[in-house]
């Protein structure tokens, strides 16, 4: 991650609840994957978390007696996380950022319950309605997650 993101501490955060996200996202139960923003630019980046518990409809055969998070819903996570610092513009209201491309993710380490899953994107491009992030996902200071998110912003 750039600095950008890494050196937020001299101001104070834009933070935003999971209903105020709501506002943003249209995702609903069981896919709102992002709990709380932690901060933000808009158009820029945003930091939020996921807080992980046994009560997670996946983790019902994401394993029985060994659960883990699948990777593809810590993606989303990121690619939720990155779409609340991109339709928070003015301009993208009311639209839809959608998956493109995923493009060198790496997964370093098991998201289980208890977890607090930390994530980080930042839009690194944007052409007209097509953009990438650059995103992490972090447990304890740990990487559990990195990747390149490719999204167009659709009605």
């Amino acid at each position: 991650m750039s600095e950008i993101i890494e050196n937020t501490e001299e101001r104070v955060p834009n933070t935003l609840t999971a209903a105020e996200i709501a506002e943003i996202l249209p995702h609903r139960y069981p896919f709102a994957l992002v709990d709380r923003i932690t901060d933000y630019e808009s158009g820029k980046w945003a930091k939020g978390i996921k807080c992980v518990t046994m009560n997670e409809p996946f983790f019902q055969g994401h394993f029985p007696g060994q659960p883990v998070m699948p990777g593809v819903l810590i993606l989303e996570a990121l690619a939720q996380t990155g779409a609340v610092a991109l339709l928070s513009l003015p301009e993208y209201k009311g639209k839809i950022a959608l998956f493109g491309g995923v493009k060198n993710a790496r997964f370093k380490q098991q998201v289980t319950p208890g977890d607090v899953l930390e994530l980080s994107c930042e839009v690194v491009e944007m052409k007209g309605p097509v953009g990438i992030g650059k995103a992490k996902a972090t447990v304890n200071g740990k990487l559990a997650c990195r990747a390149e998110l490719v999204f167009a912003v659709a009605e």
